[in-house]
């Protein structure tokens, strides 16, 4: 196992009925901006119940936060915090809503000329504003911590960012905010939390046995309660499940004294950035393709994975080891998602093109041996076609 440091100060309110507590964790006589996306909150009944929550406090308004947060919107929101003397941000929505607000919470104090030197890793983040979350779709696991992802529109861009900093202050998790969301949306977000827990857990040995566990505790959930996560009416448990799940799933505590991979995501990035895919579309097409491509160099995990996850034994290894992506993809489509770029009216060999260029541009090599180069993502996404 590796050194670590482990400290999350996040606060979780976790359960029905929560959103009440909203009056004893905001702050009293501060300016409180409430943002949110496109207005599904009014109509499960979530914003309501802020509203009263908060009744008697100074709270403004921003909303039209984007499924993929752009900085053009986000801009916008940062003049508002400037104008009115902002002291403290509650985002209420989904995953995108809170990584916009950690973005505009970190840019309006920002010093620097431009605050898109944030997420280009160009400028250091200095002051920043606190953040609070009520959330309502499980998937990204920005709930406890404090990384974001942003896109711009004028350049085709979406990055990511971090600083524990961001971190929620609280976070408020009402599994019955979830009975509203529409199916797709449930499945792009069961497989976000899967493969944020894939991204830290299927890489090579460093002799972490109870984080292994801990990690294939989260996929065997997951996978367990598929269909009753996508069920309807909704169920309560499942979707409180799966909202834990969620939060476990990128919390910190997966990755602690291991090795993470973090090469799907950025790749899954750019097909949203130039196809407009939804977040959970895109790695579930890269990421089986990634494990066949990098199946030699996983392989003591993938057959870990192929028997703890999947119960397979006894077969030869290069069938557990193609089993253990095939298995996974079959998953995603079980759950009624597609796993090939064709599905999504994307042409794989120009998508292959475009997006090794930019990692050449930018020399990224990810992975966890860092080989995963421009003509790595070019082969990945040749066999995501």
């Amino acid at each position: 196992m590796q050194n670590f440091s482990y400290f999350n100060p996040t606060r979780i309110v976790f359960g029905k009925g929560s959103i009440s507590h909203l009056f004893k964790l905001v702050p009293v006589n501060q300016k409180i901006l409430m943002t949110y996306g496109g207005g599904s909150i009014f109509k499960n009944g979530v914003y309501d119940q802020v509203k009263q929550a908060l009744a008697g406090r100074e709270l403004y308004e921003f909303g039209g936060i984007e499924a993929n947060p752009t900085y053009e919107t986000l801009m916008k929101a940062v003049t508002l915090v400037k104008q009115e003397g902002i002291q403290f941000l509650l985002a209420v929505g989904g995953g995108s809503v809170l990584d916009g607000t950690k973005f505009v919470a970190a840019a309006a104090l920002y010093e620097g000329e431009d605050p898109w030197d944030i997420p280009s890793h160009r400028g250091k983040i200095g002051k920043v504003l606190p953040v609070a979350s009520v959330m309502t779709l499980p998937a990204t696991g920005s709930e406890m911590n404090g990384n974001a992802v942003i896109s711009r529109k004028s350049t085709q861009e979406k990055l990511g960012f971090g600083d524990v900093r961001l971190n929620p202050v609280f976070s408020i998790l009402d599994p019955e905010t979830t009975f509203s969301l529409p199916v797709n949306q449930l499945r792009n977000g069961i497989v976000d939390a899967f493969v944020h827990v894939m991204e830290q857990y299927l890489t090579y040995p460093v002799n972490t046995p109870l984080q292994d566990r801990q990690a294939e505790a989260v996929l065997l959930t997951l996978i367990e309660e598929a269909d009753a996560i996508l069920s309807d009416p909704p169920q309560y448990d499942a979707r409180a499940n799966f909202m834990w799940c969620a939060t476990q799933a990128l919390n910190g505590l997966l990755s602690r004294g291991t090795v993470g991979d973090w090469a799907t995501h950025p790749i899954g990035h750019e097909l949203t950035a130039f196809y407009g895919m939804a977040h959970g579309e895109t790695l579930a097409v890269v990421y089986p393709s990634m494990m066949r491509f990098k199946k030699d160099a996983k392989k003591v995990k993938m057959l870990q994975y192929a028997e703890r996850v999947f119960g397979l034994r006894g077969l030869p290894e290069e069938e557990m080891l193609q089993q253990a992506a095939d298995q996974t993809e079959a998953f995603f489509r079980r759950i009624g998602i597609g796993t090939r770029l064709k599905e999504y009216n994307v042409n794989a060999a120009e998508a292959a093109e475009k997006i090794s260029a930019r990692f050449a541009e930018r020399g990224w090599k990810l992975g966890e041996h860092e080989d995963i180069d421009a003509e790595a993502v070019r082969q990945i996404l040749l066999n995501a076609a």
